[in-house]
């Protein structure tokens, strides 16, 4: 039997690449009546529609997961050329040629430097030993230390920090896998935490620098570092309380306090070696990034230059290898890099130009959303947070959900002469907020491979997560976006 399963599996990838190639040929080649390809003043052109039967095809191995994310990302490129919606040339330069590479270089680069340094672990323990020993203080200190963690670093990285630390906690225990509601509550937050936390400022997740590129690259948007913050904080500070609340909701910690005292947290934290040199430089390069992220309209103004996000960090992550500076080695960190997220953002870009490029965008933006045209500005928010955090499940994964969705709602913003950062934010936020699927983020499989708790239990608390964040977020984006007039 096991033999079978084993066999069986190629050949479902295959079936699925099969149906997929089958979608393109057929997409691409089926003549449209003018009732379907005109809608309003958009039509939806030769080329257009050959950017949609590559994005079907992707999507079905997406979803599929037939080939790996990023691989599907190659495919999607080497068939938008064949069908000759662009050159090679341009295609690769829109996605593999964009700035956003060395943003994600550098924030992948600082986040290995905080886990490898120890430094990660201290600022966990730190806030751990202000809990106490209550395990429903705990969870609540997981998920405020993922939040605020990885409001700066990769959320992946800041889960890989928090999983060992909880999974030691419950081993200390004698918690067995699966057999636990602390065990599963503790463990989705270290989950919940920095999918939360992502959301925050560009730097947390995948979906933030790829929106902020589509926004400058379509619509002619420069969002800041402190612009996103100013929404993306309040939201996620917002959500750590909901979350907690539902966790403790469904799995109710059948043990109150743990047998370890606040005293003993407290001599775990002071066992610690004092800070060391390499936590002293992280820390530096750290608050230098942070510091560069928040000034740099400042410090534009004053040099008369624009300095990208990425600039910022491509500069402070490199001074970690000036010689003398750490003794980390490349070597090390490049194991830490996420070269597969990279490769999937940096197709994805591509593919998402290519859809605006041909007015495909604008086409499928008034299929989909043209419904809603005559909403309140606060119904349309909802409506798109709800239409995304479905997606997600469809789609399952972050990047691949903002590469789909993000150029659709700035064609749809744009033909009906909306606040554009009012309609792409509530998008760009939810992209990351993954809270149903345990397969939507590596942030969620990482806790997941700990083996305390299954698909459904995060799947069954992620769906009442998803419509509390859901509210909360487009209440946020409303409120305070008229408040500080960014939208």
């Amino acid at each position: 039997m096991g033999n079978t399963g084993q066999a069986m599996k190629p050949i479902k990838k295959t079936v699925f690449i099969i149906i997929a190639l089958s979608c393109l040929v057929i997409i691409h080649n089926i003549n449209l009546s003018s009732s379907i390809t005109g809608i309003g003043n958009i039509t939806l052109t030769k080329t257009g529609k050959s950017a949609i039967a590559v994005l079907v095809f992707a999507l079905i191995l997406w979803i599929s997961e037939a080939v790996p994310f990023h691989i599907t990302g190659f495919f999607a490129i080497f068939f938008l050329v064949v069908l000759r919606v662009d050159t090679f040339g341009n295609i690769v330069r829109t996605g593999f040629g964009n700035q956003i590479v060395m943003f994600m270089l550098g924030v992948l680069i600082l986040s290995a430097f905080v886990s490898k340094s120890g430094l990660g672990k201290r600022i966990t323990l730190i806030i751990l030993s202000h809990t106490g020993n209550c395990t429903k203080s705990i969870i609540l200190g997981f998920l405020f230390t993922g939040t605020i963690l990885s409001m700066w670093l990769s959320n992946m990285a800041v889960a890989a920090i928090l999983m060992p630390l909880g999974r030691t906690i419950l081993q200390d225990e004698n918690i067995k896998p699966l057999k636990s509601n602390f065990g599963k509550a503790l463990m989705i937050a270290c989950a919940w935490g920095p999918v939360i936390g992502g959301i925050g400022t560009p730097a947390g997740a995948g979906p933030n620098p790829l929106t902020i590129e589509f926004l400058r690259e379509m619509a002619g948007i420069n969002i800041s570092f402190l612009q996103w913050m100013s929404i993306g904080i309040p939201a996620a500070l917002l959500l750590i309380i909901p979350s907690w609340l539902i966790l403790l909701f469904f799995f109710p910690p059948e043990i109150k306090y743990l047998s370890k005292s606040k005293d003993d947290l407290i001599m775990e934290l002071k066992a610690l070696l004092s800070v060391g040199r390499e936590e002293i430089i992280t820390i530096i390069i750290f608050l230098t990034t942070i510091f560069l992220w928040i000034t740099s309209p400042v410090i534009e103004k004053l040099f008369g230059f624009r300095i990208p996000i990425s600039m910022s960090v491509m500069f402070t992550s490199s001074l970690f290898f000036i010689p003398g500076i750490s003794k980390i080695h490349w070597k090390n960190i490049e194991k830490e890099i996420s070269w597969e997220g990279i490769i999937l953002v940096l197709s994805g870009i591509s593919i998402g130009m290519m859809l605006h490029k041909t007015h495909a965008a604008n086409w499928l933006a008034e299929i989909s959303l043209g419904g809603i045209g005559s909403l309140s500005f606060f119904l349309k928010i909802l409506v798109i947070i709800l239409i995304v955090s479905f997606l997600k499940v469809l789609f399952s994964s972050n990047s691949v959900t903002a590469t789909i969705v993000v150029p659709i709602i700035i064609a749809f913003a744009q033909s009906m002469e909306l606040s554009i950062l009012g309609m792409v934010l509530p998008a760009a936020l939810t992209s990351s907020l993954a809270f149903i699927l345990v397969t939507s983020s590596p942030t969620n499989v990482i806790p997941y491979s700990a083996g305390y708790f299954t698909i459904g239990d995060m799947a069954k608390a992620g769906v009442t997560m998803t419509i509390a964040s859901s509210v909360i977020v487009a209440f946020v984006i409303y409120f305070l976006g008229n408040t500080i007039n960014i939208l």
